[in-house]
């Protein structure tokens, strides 16, 4: 077995794609636990007190590996290749172009995963852009001056 685990890293390609996906898993877990830029402290607290007592919120914690309460960079997860998935499948039926490329075989998947990345992509901005509106540092409530006839 320790022969296997040493020759492994002899064979140029197979030591390529252990360094890649070590790499990535590395990114990922860094990415996952630094926060946001511009993120108040004090509604990140609040979210992971909503999230802890259930509901969608939790669920969708869940799915980020409890990234989202925490407004890290890859807070969203897989949730938006999730849906542009799902959104690609209910297009087969509405759409008779992809419903064709999905009757040609491997070209025409190949079609489809190129959109749903496509997709991926714009929903992951779409979502990302309207988290990091909702829980962005908010300047205090201004104070309106004292009135100097008052006094």
């Amino acid at each position: 077995m320790l022969s296997s685990l040493k020759n492994m890293f002899k064979v140029p390609d197979l030591r390529n794609k252990i360094i890649f996906t070590l790499a990535v898993i590395a990114l990922y877990r860094w990415a996952r636990t630094s926060p946001c830029p511009g993120s108040a402290f004090k509604a990140v607290q609040e979210l992971q007190a909503n999230a802890q007592r259930g509901g969608v919120l939790g669920f969708l914690n869940l799915f980020s590996g409890g990234a989202l309460t925490q407004m890290a960079i890859f807070a969203l997860g897989v949730m938006p290749y999730i849906t542009s998935s799902i959104i690609m499948q209910l297009l087969t039926v509405v759409i008779p172009k992809v419903e064709e490329w999905q009757k040609q075989g491997a070209v025409g998947q190949k079609k489809i995963t190129q959109w749903t990345r496509y997709m991926t992509v714009g929903l992951a901005l779409l979502q990302g852009t309207g988290i990091t509106y909702q829980f962005k540092q908010r300047p205090a409530p201004r104070q309106p001056d004292p009135d100097p006839h008052e006094a």
